[in-house]
């Protein structure tokens, strides 16, 4: 085990058993030499976290690690198959809030990364209004073409984050490892490759480059949907660790109070932050997966404008299919179907018994029967389908586990608007339109016009790959008849390295003898 990375673990355990993160633990559950270590560490606990709620406690104990660990306990807020579905939901109030760094170094990062001076860039470059664990963000003015001056928000990467969360990064990897080997059943969970999906998650959400082009992207598939928009992005003002896009001037759906005394209709708003998440998911693919009422505003002609797109998530056709399939299976109590969609995306094992199984979601579907929909949690009935198919060896779908918790935020933020939100009712439109294009007669039409398209390319393919084969079998057989055969330049150079590898090989000699010698001599 590297020592750094034991010591930097053996730092971060210290504080959260100081900040009674460990008190969050569900003692009875554990084997008694478990119970009696986690007994042992929480006597380090400062007495006055004993008042704390458990998400006030992580929350203090992630922030006081530093950026890497308050981006890790976002992220595992979207895994509740790995941590639990109590501690991610604790996990999700998780306040990414720090420090902002001097101006001086704001500065210096913006004209590094543009290459010109901050007075040439911007008519006006305000302090940082608002700074998390990555980045902070700026109020700044720039002139457009026609000499107007327009608002902007600068975000600018905070200084040596990066650094800092490669080193940290080789610590999660040692929990992971041992995880892995200390405890077979975990496997399943792939705690390695959960690591995986954070680094790779983090090194994209550190290049603003690839937060603009996922603003590009929202902004083409939303162009035409009512009632919802994404910030503009101005591209030459942006770069890897600088993204700059216009300012948005609204209320944050936290604000609940202040939308109302607006005059906003809040059934009206819960129901297009619902429909706008679903249609971004359902019919494109591709979705905002931090929706929080942070980041979300609400403009003064009540449109709904999304905001840090650091975090997305994308549904392939196949898994948009079998999201609808199953949605609309749990509708028409059709479970078997459920069941089967499951084993047709290959996400439950073949050797799983598929009428067990579909007893199995029966045991979900059933109690949304018969109860008021404003009763019901779409959120919670994906839950519960998840934590089933752990029943019967589902291997993780991290695509799916990010759809399921986003969609857990998002119905909790429309439901603080409209208490009474009947999730069914308002996701009908979305759904139903997405079964009739593609389950429907038209979808059947189009899935007919790919394979077609398909066998078109091929056919007009075969003649190149023809003539591939037909050089590829010539070569083989000129091979078989006369030997292997290289060019004078290939020959050469192979030449050389075995003239350097022989060299090399009796300088080794050489040196092993000369060891050996010395050995004898004393």
């Amino acid at each position: 085990m590297p020592l750094i990375a034991v010591f930097r673990l053996a730092r971060a355990g210290l504080v959260m058993a100081r900040e009674g993160v460990f008190g969050i633990v569900d003692l009875p559950d554990l084997p008694p030499a478990q119970r009696m270590a986690l007994r042992t560490i929480r006597l380090l606990e400062r007495r006055s976290v004993r008042r704390k709620t458990a998400d006030k406690r992580l929350s203090d104990a992630l922030n006081r690690l530093g950026p890497s660990y308050v981006k890790l306990g976002q992220f595992l807020a979207t895994r509740p198959d790995v941590v639990g579905r109590e501690i991610a939901t604790d996990l999700t109030s998780l306040q990414d809030q720090l420090p902002a760094f001097p101006m001086a170094e704001a500065r210096r990062v913006v004209e590094e990364q543009l290459g010109q001076p901050v007075e040439t860039l911007f008519e006006d470059f305000g302090e940082a209004v608002a700074a998390a664990s990555i980045a902070q963000v700026h109020r700044a003015k720039i002139r457009d073409h026609d000499g107007e001056l327009r608002q902007v928000a600068v975000k600018i990467l905070r200084p040596g984050v990066a650094e800092r969360f490669r080193r940290d990064l080789k610590s999660y990897y040692l929990v992971a490892r041992t995880i892995e080997r200390l405890h077979p059943p975990s496997r399943r969970l792939r705690p390695v490759a959960v690591v995986d999906t954070l680094a790779r998650s983090v090194e994209l959400e550190m290049d603003f480059r690839l937060e603009a082009a996922g603003l590009s992207e929202m902004n083409e598939n939303t162009r035409e949907d009512p009632g919802f928009r994404v910030p503009e992005v101005n591209w030459p003002r942006t770069a890897k660790s600088v993204l700059t896009m216009e300012w948005i001037e609204g209320r944050k759906l936290s604000d609940v109070a202040g939308i109302e005394a607006d005059g906003h209709d809040l059934p009206a708003v819960g129901a297009t932050v619902i429909q706008s998440f679903l249609r971004h998911a359902v019919r494109d693919g591709f979705f905002h997966a931090d929706m929080h009422q942070g980041n979300l505003f609400l403009e003064a002609d009540g449109t709904l404008v999304a905001v840090d797109f650091g975090i997305t998530g994308r549904l392939s056709p196949a898994e948009r299919r079998f999201l609808a399939e199953i949605l609309f299976g749990f509708i028409t109590r059709d479970y078997r179907r459920v069941a089967e969609v499951h084993f047709e995306a290959g996400y439950v094992p073949r050797d799983q018994d598929m009428e067990v199984f579909a007893q199995a979601i029966r045991a979900i579907g059933e109690p949304i029967h018969g109860h008021d929909a404003s009763e019901i949690s779409m959120a919670r009935l994906l839950t519960q389908l998840l934590e089933v198919t752990e029943l019967f060896n589902m291997r993780t779908q991290t695509q799916l586990i990010m759809l399921q918790k986003t969609m857990v935020v998002v119905e909790g933020v429309a439901r603080t608007l409209n208490p009474h939100l009947d999730m069914w009712h308002t996701a009908e439109p979305v759904v139903r339109g997405w079964i009739e294009r593609n389950l429907g007669p038209t979808g059947r039409l189009q899935d007919a016009a790919s394979g077609f398209a398909a066998l078109g390319r091929l056919a007009a393919d075969l003649p190149l790959l023809a003539d591939r084969a037909g050089r590829l079998s010539g070569e083989i057989e000129r091979m078989t008849e006369k030997g292997l055969r290289f060019d004078a330049e290939t020959a050469e150079a192979i030449g050389k390295a075995e003239a350097r590898h022989t060299r090399s090989g009796r300088i080794a000699l050489w040196i092993i003898a000369g060891l050996l010698a010395i050995a004898v001599l004393t």
